[in-house]
């Protein structure tokens, strides 16, 4: 398999991952009847699927780096096609709950192993996981709009068996054309994340707690805002955008455009040192989202873009930065303990979300407090080492 079509399996792997994912909060809307439970108690359903998808990522990065990473995705692609199915195939609020832990325990596999592919024997990868971004994000956006049209014109549950379907075909075509199932990368003699006189470093020690601390916070402000977009809209578009189908038309129009903020970012991480950049990005996110809160209307469909640009826009970022200071044979379990943190915290965001709005009816406090939390994160990264000194520090240590 060419690193071209490797590439683009990754990337249509990262879109798939977040698709599926993506599906229940559009979906959910209309399954009120369906089941005869609350818009909070069906959304509940999908906290074992998130907590599944966060605890997952640490064995997957494991089994990726020990066993073959190619052969992780085989598993990713075709395991989250046939979960998918059988959750399109539920039959009780129980077996959806079942069916979306599966979806989420697969999804875990795609983080820290395809990333970990992705930037296999690469120096400059920003405008690399930009792209592969993108991709997510385009899966993301595409979710409520595919959740929505089949949702509509046949019923909730091919909503699931579609995609399912299609990506099993697509982890079959995989598994067909790969060729390599062994991890490419060489093991270096020593990793750079390494340890002087028994003691880490400040310079590491700094590292780790700011992007643990960091991680965990962007990504309960990422998943909460798209978990709660399509409701956000539902309720501030009255007129607008009504339906199913409408609300997720827009969702999506609003994801997709905002992942195109990746490339640029990612375009900057190679060519400027990534801590001001993603300082810049962390304060701009603040404001944004706690007027998302407020507003109604045209208003909120302009801020709810930006809010976007600036959320997914910040992912290439602490990538980079792991890629950066770690050593490719560690890279997935690394990506693991990352994903872990950030996936780990995420998985708050569907009761959060569901909590939140049954106790004030709307999503204001949910908004200012996640505006709160992006401006205690651009605080924290100015106590982030210099990218190029503390890489170069810690590779040098690494050499001696």
């Amino acid at each position: 398999m060419t690193d071209r079509s490797r590439i683009l399996f990754i990337n249509v792997g990262h879109g798939l991952d977040h698709l599926f994912l993506l599906l229940y909060p559009t979906v959910v809307l209309t399954l009120e009847g369906v089941f005869g439970r609350s818009y909070g108690e069906l959304l509940s359903l999908a906290v074992p699927g998130f907590i599944a998808f966060a605890a997952g990522t640490l064995p997957a990065g494991w089994l990726g780096d020990r066993w073959s990473r190619p052969a992780m995705l085989a598993v990713f692609f075709v395991g989250i096609g046939v979960s998918s199915i059988l959750t399109g195939l539920a039959r009780s609020p129980f077996e959806l709950a079942v069916g979306l832990t599966l979806i989420g325990l697969f999804a875990s596999i795609y983080h820290p192993v395809g990333i970990a592919m992705l930037v296999e024997g690469r120096e400059k990868v920003g405008k690399l996981l930009g792209v592969n971004g993108v991709a997510g994000n385009l899966g993301l956006a595409a979710a409520a709009i595919v959740a929505a049209a089949l949702s509509e014109a046949i019923s909730w549950r091919a909503a699931f068996i579609v995609p399912g379907v299609l990506t099993l075909l697509i982890g079959i075509l995989f598994v067909a054309v790969c060729r390599q199932w062994r991890n490419t990368a060489a093991a270096p003699a020593r990793p750079p994340l390494s340890w002087s006189g028994g003691r880490p470093s400040r310079t590491l020690l700094r590292l780790v707690l700011v992007i643990g601390v960091a991680t965990a916070l962007t990504g309960l402000t990422f998943q909460t805002t798209t978990i709660a977009l399509p409701k956000l809209f539902d309720e501030g578009l009255t007129g607008i955008a009504d339906g199913a189908l409408g609300i997720g038309a827009l969702v999506s129009v609003v994801i997709a455009v905002a992942a195109f903020a990746q490339i640029g970012v990612g375009w900057l991480i190679d060519r400027y040192p990534a801590k001001p950049v993603w300082i810049a990005v962390l304060f701009a996110q603040a404001p944004l989202i706690a007027a998302a809160g407020f507003l109604a209307g045209h208003g909120l469909i302009v801020v709810a873009l930006a809010m976007m640009m600036v959320v997914v826009g910040e992912i290439p970022i602490q990538d980079a930065l792991v890629t950066r200071y770690t050593a490719e044979h560690w890279r997935a379990r690394i990506f693991g303990i990352k994903f872990l943190l950030g996936l780990g915290a995420s998985a708050v965001a569907a009761p959060l979300v569901a909590g939140l709005h049954g106790i004030s009816g709307g999503f204001l406090w949910l908004f200012v407090g996640l505006g709160g939390s992006a401006a205690l994160v651009g605080i924290i990264a100015f106590w982030l080492p210099s990218g190029g000194a503390g890489a170069a520090r810690l590779a040098a240590r690494a050499e001696a």
